[in-house]
């Protein structure tokens, strides 16, 4: 009689060669999945507002971003899928990355107009390690104490543009009264505007932080009479800008006391209208600006021959920060989150009027504003603007302006 043993023995050797079986299965389902998944579209989010007082700065945004994806073709051979989600508040938008992150496996995000919505977003950004090109933000915080190694900026920092429009409200004199809004950028704006004025001897004669979406300004526009300063410095946002900007005029104090803001859009103005429209402001880019290179003006062309309208600088914002972002896929031969961050780090434009490129050690991209002034006369339905000048005019200025890393207070991880 045989030992028990002995006809026990061929089950274990069955059950290896099944599991041998089932394993190379698993191998190649798993290898064909991936090889479909390869051949797919490559997947990318976009986050901007669609509706509420900044729908019309969201509409510039996509369009920009848009553009870029038509001319840049395929990416890695494959066609490119854009999912496009509501910006409507900061919630929203933290909420839609997710959804983008979880649902839709893309494998980075266009978006971010409000500093806000880019402040939360790039929370998810960090956690679920996903890149972020935050395109309209600008408070320090998104690329300063917050920032982080998946999240990159496109909009100059709040600092950098006041730094820029400061020496206008001074020479108009020494007491300047704020209006901005009740969030991050306004509240930005203010510290640092109140900051300048103070070091060059100016006093700020009144504040006001205004709530989002506030559509009577009337009190606020008499109590600015009444207190009679020498400038008017602003923050406000979208439609909010506009509706100001329509009742300073009518209640007659367009050309009474200067008003300066910065990182407005187009779009403000071209609904404010010619009538209304007055002031001096600090934005990323201008259509029409002279020092524009070959490449901005091929994008105004195509633009414009796309949508029957120039450009908004927002649109230049879109379009740039999604043209980043699909050359750092192309560069990074991949669609690893790492790799695309350490292209994204790699990135250089050099087709604008001045060399474009985000500084590593906090994602912050370096590339001079535009400072313009509301034209006396507009006789075109789109041109508003006298270009004055440029925050700065070499890439070495440029970046001293940008501050260095103890100032700016960015201390990102590794990868």
């Amino acid at each position: 009689m045989k030992h028990p043993a002995t006809h026990r023995s061929p089950a274990p050797r069955r059950m290896a060669a099944y599991g041998s079986i089932l394993l190379m299965a698993m191998l190649v389902g798993a290898s064909a999945g991936a090889y479909a998944q390869d051949a797919g579209p490559i997947k990318i989010g976009m986050v901007f507002p669609k509706q509420g007082p900044s729908a019309s700065i969201g509409e510039y945004l996509s369009r920009g971003a848009m553009l870029a994806v038509e001319q840049h073709g395929k990416v890695l051979g494959r066609d490119v899928e854009i999912i496009f989600l509501d910006e409507s508040n900061a919630q929203a938008a933290q909420q839609n990355f997710q959804k983008l992150v979880d649902e839709h496996k893309v494998v980075g995000v266009v978006g971010a107009n409000s500093s806000a919505s880019a402040l939360a977003m790039a929370g998810v950004a960090e956690r679920t390690k996903t890149p972020l090109i935050a395109a309209g933000a600008a408070a320090r915080e998104v690329t300063g104490a917050n920032c982080n190694r998946y999240t990159f900026r496109f909009q100059a920092t709040v600092p950098v543009q006041m730094a820029g429009l400061m020496p206008a409200v001074e020479k108009q004199g020494k007491n300047a009264y704020f209006i901005t809004a009740a969030y991050a950028f306004g509240q930005d704006i203010l510290r640092t505007g109140q900051t300048m004025l103070q070091k060059s001897g100016g006093t700020a004669v009144g504040v006001d932080e205004v709530p989002l979406n506030t559509a009577d300004y009337s009190s606020y526009v008499l109590k600015i009479r009444s207190a009679k300063p020498d400038a008017v410095v602003g923050g406000l946002v979208g439609q909010d800008l506009s509706n100001f900007l329509k009742q300073w005029n009518a209640m007659n104090m367009k050309g009474k006391i200067p008003f300066y803001e910065i990182a407005v859009s187009d779009t403000d103005f071209w609904d404010v209208g010619p009538d209304a429209s007055t002031g001096t402001y600090v934005k990323p880019w201008y259509y029409n600006d002279p020092a524009n290179s070959q490449a901005e003006k091929d994008f105004t062309k195509a633009f414009t021959e796309k949508f029957g309208k120039p450009p908004a600088d927002k649109a230049y914002s879109g379009w740039l920060s999604m043209r980043s972002l699909l050359d750092a896929i192309d560069a990074a031969k991949s669609t690893d989150s790492k790799a695309i961050v350490q292209a994204l780090e790699q990135w250089k434009d050099a087709k604008g009027a001045f060399p474009a490129y985000y500084r590593e050690w906090d994602h912050q991209l370096i590339r001079p504003s535009v400072i313009v002034t509301i034209k006396k006369n507009i006789t075109d339905k789109w041109d508003f603007f006298d270009v004055d000048s440029h925050t700065s005019k070499t890439e070495e200025d440029t970046l001293k302006d940008f501050g260095t890393k103890e100032e700016v207070g960015c201390n990102m991880p590794p990868l």
